[in-house]
């Protein structure tokens, strides 16, 4: 007990013991025991002494003289029972003490501790007095318990339940209209007044009512009364439930209440309960947490605690917090699991064959050793790993093969972070609640994050980024809490949590444990893999699952019988002590046999398959199957549109990369760097006259646009490369949200390609500008980009193809080097190896190489739509076209033409085959061009078959390609005059200084068009 409680106590004391004539040999007896049974004799004696002076005014004496005179008068008249020189009443002194205590840095949870020890003094004889209720209704007043201290006295003082329901009815007057009210009123006013007071009246008696449990035989009399049966139990148990008011807490913190919300029956109260004994022949033998329970005295019950009667009935702290709790009520749940099984690939077996059931409100704990299975079982029960044999049920759906009937029913909270790093506390909550709750508004969704960041005291650090483990900027406790809250604002019905307190101090893991049962007490199923927790923690779990080496379920049910039942198995002494050290029960779990010299063997005494025969066979701990609910399992969720999801995932990303002051840093200057490297290095100064640079003699311009396509290539793996795997966490949490695969990747995709575009475009601002490449901006960006963009998508596949970071970028070689070699640029592709390359044609490896292609846009582009070329190319497209029929392509046909002839006369097989070859070429060719026709005959092509083929038709054919070649001739002398008069031309209608010398040392390049 602590030092300020005591202190106040001991104050209160005396005070109650001033009123009515004085002490008395019973209440000084009782105080005396009370706190010897607290603390130690030296101490307990240091406080007895305390009050004595107290009682008698020592405080207000003024000598030592008077001080040792009222010492004795209290210990002469002690003797006696009574001293009657105190005052009856003290107003001034209460109305002080009172106020002083109220000053003392007691929480509420004190504060009604205190006041039932005092009604238990006064209880002790009986004298509750107008002097003492004055004092009471005073402490009360000042502890802003004023609207509970009649519930707590009618519960400390009543003999039976009976008897309470007598004293809550006295406790509760009836208040009359005060002249003040009945002032200007006409009776009608006066006696609905009166009628109000006497509803409220009622309304106050009947919550009393509803905050009492009667553990018995036969029902109470009052039906307001909670019930809880228990056949041949003599006497009865009583709880009381004492929930304080938002009004009152919020008076406490100095703050106006919320007259909005409800008052509700949540964890904001505390539990007493006394046994009374109702048969006088008869006396029950309880244990409350293992020790005695005295009659009529009233105990404190907190969370994991437990009252064995003598016919071996438990009363557990979630059985009797179930009976109180309204949201457990309201919410209907039942988790199932029906002979699950895990197997592994390699058929070893992870969880063994067992039964689980749950109704709505358990914090459910799991624990085992290493290689227990563990985080297996609850992989399986969530959904994310599919059993062998077995279901898992919510509702009566199965979770495995039904899973869009409970979307938004699991949550799950992995041990590692779930959390965005480079966003802030607030933003991880609100894009999270975005993403689950859209049917709420802007300012909902701000009020839901803001209420859920002040419920987990989290709202003083909204503004600060999350950080990670080398960058702390939030503390351990306060990520656990983060995570806990991703879950907690669309409050799953079930959830699973992995590890809560992994890394945590002492104070951290408990308000982390803390939080999850406030939680469970809302009607959420919690299943929490836990390991090596605090007694405290221990305790405040609801049932346990505890699991042996390769998945066998050895014990399931209260936490603290658990290290009963192993102890009883093993028939340790001990047995029934009640411990709380979950330490004791892995030592006897684990423990080994030993040799003849105490030396372990290694060789366990019970095996974990024993362990599960002994619990299932054991008639004490059977599998209680919970009804199944048939209504549709409880879902809060309400995603958004595809469009409206990847909207979000995109500002999401979006914010957390410039956020990222490092990361954006070096990708947006990455670029501009690479181009200032590459282009003054490549920029050498070769003109032949001058010694100038002039673009037109850099023949290092091919081997840069190649450069420049594996830096884009690089830049684009390099940012994408990670995008999904540093996801994958948060991707296993929202899982469990069904949100669109789709609209992740389309907001990654919008994100990275708008990074490419920011970075190729001031690579090639810079590259080019070095460089005077001009008029080629948006050819070399577009292309540039679309390699980027390439590589994007190529990085993300590799990020959601591979487990770690480090593969990854050995990866990026693998990807690199070969669109280099086979590119065509460094290496021929004649040159190649015979294996992958034929002469005269592109190996198939190099068509699928994006880098052949990019090289091929922007070199054809280049040549094809420079300023000084493009003035050009037709007509050199013409000439050029017209030269390769007159000297290539007339010269094939009529070798054709002769070799027919000789085939012709040749009486074979092969002959015959490769004359009718030869001529369907050059009937073919001759129709496709489809010039000056005219100069044939109209049966020109059935001369050219097998059949009718003949030497003077060679002949007529040749006429022919002789006439069109001296035509294709006049066309290229015509197209080259017309180049020769364009430049008059341009300079008379376009630009008077127009010098082609200078458009091509600005614009062209000697070597972009040739074959490197």
């Amino acid at each position: 007990m602590s030092k300020e409680i005591l202190e106040t106590l001991i104050k209160l004391f005396a005070l109650i013991s001033r009123q009515d004539g004085g002490v008395t040999q019973l209440e000084y007896d009782f105080i005396k025991a009370y706190l010897i049974a607290e603390l130690n004799e030296e101490l307990a004696n240091q406080y007895i002494d305390k009050y004595r002076d107290l009682v008698v005014g020592i405080e207000d004496a003024d000598d030592q003289e008077t001080i040792i005179a009222k010492r004795a008068k209290f210990e002469i008249i002690a003797e006696k029972h009574i001293v009657n020189e105190i005052r009856v009443t003290e107003s001034v002194r209460i109305t002080r003490t009172a106020r002083k205590i109220a000053e003392a840095k007691l929480d509420q949870n004190q504060k009604i501790l205190i006041l039932v020890r005092l009604f238990e003094l006064i209880a002790i004889d009986g004298k509750y007095t107008p002097s003492r209720k004055f004092v009471m209704e005073g402490v009360a007043d000042y502890f802003n318990l004023k609207s509970e201290w009649n519930d707590i006295g009618a519960f400390v003082m009543c003999s039976d339940a009976q008897h309470l329901q007598f004293l809550t009815d006295e406790f509760h007057p009836r208040p009359s209209v005060t002249s003040a009210e009945k002032k200007d009123k006409t009776p009608e006013e006066i006696q609905q007044l009166e009628l109000n007071n006497e509803r409220k009246r009622k309304e106050g008696i009947a919550k009393a009512h509803e905050e009492i449990l009667i553990v018995s035989e036969n029902a109470p009399a009052s039906p307001d009364f909670k019930h809880y049966e228990v056949e041949g139990f003599e006497g009865q148990i009583i709880f009381k439930y004492i929930v304080i008011s938002d009004a009152e807490i919020n008076k406490t913190k100095g703050a106006e209440p919320d007259k909005d919300k409800k008052k509700s029956k949540s964890s904001n109260g505390i539990y007493f309960v006394k046994y009374v004994n109702t048969n006088p022949n008869v006396t029950e033998d309880l244990k409350r947490n293992g020790f005695p329970m005295k009659t009529s005295a009233v105990y404190l019950y907190p969370n994991g605690s437990t009252i064995r009667t003598s016919k071996g009935i438990n009363l557990y702290y979630s059985d009797v917090n179930a009976y109180f709790i309204d949201t457990l009520k309201s919410v209907k749940l039942s988790f199932q699991a029906r002979k699950i099984e895990f197997k592994f690939p390699n058929g070893v077996l992870g969880v063994q064959t067992m039964d689980l059931s749950y109704p709505q409100g358990r914090l459910v704990g799991i624990m085992g050793g290493s290689g227990a299975g563990k985080t297996t079982l609850m992989n399986a029960l969530s959904g994310i790993e599919t059993p062998s044999s077995g279901a898992v049920l919510i509702n009566g759906v199965d979770v495995h093969k039904e899973p869009k009937k409970i979307e938004g029913v699991i949550g799950f909270i992995a041990q590692d972070d779930l959390l965005i790093e480079d966003l802030t506390v607030y933003q991880n909550l609100y894009y999270n609640a975005k993403l689950c709750l859209a049917k709420l508004s802007e300012k909902e969704i701000d009020e839901r994050v803001m209420e859920t960041l002040e419920s987990l005291g989290l709202d003083h650090i909204r503004d600060i980024k999350v950080g990670n483990v080398l960058n702390k900027k939030i503390s351990g406790g306060q990520r656990k809490r983060l995570n806990i809250a991703l879950e907690l604002i669309r409050e799953p019905a079930v959830m699973f949590v992995d590890e809560p307190t992994s890394g945590l101090s002492s104070k951290d893991s408990q308000n982390v444990v803390d939080l999850l049962k406030e939680l469970a007490l809302k009607g959420k199923l919690i299943f929490v893999v836990i390991h090596q927790p605090s007694a405290d923690i221990y305790k405040t779990f609801d049932e346990m699952i505890i699991l042996d080496r390769g998945g066998y379920l050895v014990y399931r049910g209260n936490p603290i019988e658990a290290i009963k039942y192993f102890k009883r198995e093993t028939r340790q002494a001990d047995a029934d002590r009640e411990q709380d050290n979950p330490e004791e029960m892995f030592k006897i779990i684990e423990k080994e046999v030993n040799d003849d010299y105490g030396r372990e063997t290694g060789k366990r005494q019970f095996t974990p398959e024993e362990w599960s025969k002994r619990f299932k066979s054991h008639p004490e701990y059977p599998n209680k199957e919970v009804e199944t609910i048939n209504e549709s399992p409880p879902s809060s969720l309400a995603r958004p549109n595809l469009i409206n999801q990847s909207v979000l995932f995109t500002v999401r990303d979006f914010l957390a990369k410039i956020s990222n002051t490092q990361y954006m840093l070096i990708n947006l200057l990455e670029a501009p760097l690479l181009a200032v490297l590459l282009a003054f290095i490549i920029r050498f100064q070769n003109e032949p006259k001058t010694g100038n640079y002039i673009f037109r003699y850099n023949d290092n311009v091919p081997a840069y646009v190649l450069i420049c396509i594996i830096i884009s290539m690089f830049m684009g793996l390099t940012v994408s490369a990670e995008e999904i795997i540093k996801d994958r966490k948060i991707q296993k949490r929202e899982q469990f949200l069904n949100l669109s695969r789709f609209g992740y990747l389309s907001s990654k995709l919008i994100i990275l390609f708008l990074l490419s575009a920011i970075q190729t475009l001031s690579f090639v601002l810079i590259g080019n500008a070095i460089l005077g490449i001009q008029g080629e901006l948006f050819s070399y960006w577009g292309i540039l980009f679309a390699v980027s963009c390439f590589s994007n998508v190529l990085g993300l596949n590799i990020s959601s193809t591979f487990n770690s970071v480090i593969t990854i970028y050995i990866t990026i070689p693998l990807l690199l080097i070969p669109q280099m070699i086979l590119s065509g640029i460094i290496f021929r592709y004649e040159k190649m190896n015979k294996t992958i390359s034929e002469k005269g044609t592109v190996p198939l490896l190099a068509d699928v190489m994006v880098s052949r292609w990019a090289f091929e846009a922007i070199i054809v582009d280049h040549f094809m739509m420079n300023a000084y070329q493009k003035d050009y190319y037709n007509l050199e497209k013409k000439i050029s076209q017209d030269n390769f029929k007159i000297s290539f392509w007339i010269p094939a046909l009529k070798e054709r033409l002769d070799r027919s002839v000789e085939n012709k006369n040749i009486k074979s097989e092969e002959a015959t085959k490769n004359l009718k070859k030869d001529l369907e070429l050059v009937r073919k060719e001759i129709r496709s061009e489809k010039f000056h026709l005219e100069l044939l005959s109209q049966d020109w092509e059935t001369t050219l078959t097998t059949d009718q083929y003949s030497s003077l038709k060679s002949d007529k054919i040749r006429a022919y390609l002789d006439t069109i070649t001296n035509r294709y001739q006049t066309r290229v002398n015509d197209n080259s005059k017309d180049k020769e008069d364009l430049i008059d031309l341009i300079k008379e209608k376009r630009d008077k200084k127009y010098d082609i010398t200078k458009q091509k040392n600005t614009y062209f390049n000697d070597l972009n068009f040739e074959p490197f």
